[in-house]
C-alpha cells in the first residue's frame, strides 16, 4: 500500500479549519506547503516529526489555533516577527490563512531558511519575507507590533532576545503548553503579562495556552 501524502488528509484539514472558524476553501495551500515540508524534510531534517497526519494537527492546526490574535495585525498594515521559526511554524500557516498579514521569519539555521524562502516562493507569500539571522542580531528596532514563538524558549528568554524588535506598544504573543507559570514569575523589569487565554487545538489532547506580554 502506498504511504498516506498530504492531500489525504485534506477533509482532516478541512475539519479542523472550521472547528477554528476559518474558511476551509485555505486547505489547498496549506496542504501545499506540507507536502514541500515533507519533501524537504526527508534530506534536511527540518522538524521531528514525520508523519503527515501528525504534522496537520501538530504543526498546522496547532499553528493556526492563535489565529485571532494576528488577525487585527493585517487590518492594521502591522508586522508580526516570527522568532526561531524553523521550518515557518507558526508564521507561514497564518499568512495563508491571514491575507494581507506581514510576516518576517526569524531564523539562523541556513537548511531551513533555504526551504522557507522556497516555501514562499511556491506559495506566492508577497507578505512574507525570510530573516536569516539570530534573533538578538536582527537591527529593526521597533519594527513590529508583535512577536511570536512557538517551542522556542522561555518567555523571559523570548524578550531577552527579541523584546527590542517591538514597537512601543508591541506584544509577545508566546506559543506555550500550560500555562508557564514560573516562566512568569521571572519576566524581566519593564515587561508585564496583558493576559492569558487556553488554546483549542482540534484533534489534538493537550494543553496550550497563549501568554500575551508587552511593556509595563
Amino acid at each position: 500500500m502506498a504511504a498516506d501524502t498530504p492531500s489525504d488528509f485534506r477533509p482532516m484539514l478541512e475539519a479542523g479549519l472550521a472547528a477554528l472558524r476559518l474558511d476551509p476553501a485555505h486547505a489547498p495551500r496549506l496542504l501545499a506547503y506540507l507536502a514541500l515540508l515533507v519533501r524537504w524534510n526527508g534530506a534536511y531534517n527540518l522538524t521531528a516529526i514525520r508523519d503527515p497526519r501528525e504534522m496537520v494537527t501538530k504543526h498546522l492546526l496547532d499553528s493556526l489555533a492563535m489565529h485571532a490574535h494576528v488577525a487585527p495585525l493585517a487590518a492594521a498594515g502591522s508586522a508580526l516577527a516570527d522568532l526561531g521559526t524553523g521550518a515557518g511554524l507558526p508564521g507561514i500557516p497564518l499568512a495563508i490563512v491571514t491575507p494581507g498579514l506581514r510576516v518576517t521569519l526569524v531564523e539562523s539555521a541556513g537548511k531551513k531558511a533555504r526551504f522557507m524562502r522556497q516555501a514562499v516562493r511556491e506559495l506566492g507569500l508577497a507578505d512574507v519575507r525570510v530573516a536569516e539571522s539570530r534573533i538578538e542580531a536582527l537591527d529593526e528596532p521597533g519594527a513590529y507590533a508583535a512577536i511570536t514563538a512557538r517551542a522556542l524558549a522561555t518567555i523571559p528568554l523570548i524578550l531577552e532576545l527579541g523584546g527590542h524588535l517591538l514597537a512601543g506598544d508591541g506584544v509577545l504573543l508566546a506559543m506555550k503548553g500550560a500555562y508557564p507559570a514560573d516562566e512568569l514569575a521571572r519576566l524581566p523589569a519593564g515587561w508585564v503579562m496583558r493576559s492569558s487565554e487556553p488554546l483549542q487545538v482540534p484533534g489534538l489532547d493537550a494543553e496550550r495556552h497563549l501568554v500575551i506580554i508587552g511593556r509595563s
